[in-house]
């Protein structure tokens, strides 16, 4: 295995960590906002209106985008085996 061999299955990897977190993070962020203005206009700040709705998001989100992230995944390890296969070990 060589040396390119790694480092482009470490860049895809890198890749693909970033592909997936994205978004669940980019939704996490989005509903944080939302609610910390709507804490500031209506001066309600208790801790639990802002855990409770990025929790839900974010699973409903993940629910959502499951599919495509379980077939990254599959394509990724796919490229793997593949590479690793059509290459010698020394």
């Amino acid at each position: 295995m060589s040396q390119e061999l790694v480092m482009q299955i470490f860049n895809e990897a890198i890749w693909l960590a970033f592909k997936l977190g994205v978004p669940l993070l980019l939704v996490g962020m989005l509903v944080g906002l939302i609610i910390a203005i709507l804490q500031a206009a209506t001066q309600v700040h208790e801790q639990t209106l802002t855990f409770a709705p990025k929790v839900i998001v974010v699973a409903l989100t993940l629910l959502a985008l499951g599919p495509w992230m379980l077939n990254s995944l599959i394509d990724f390890t796919d490229n793997i085996f593949r590479l690793m296969s059509s290459t010698p070990l020394s």
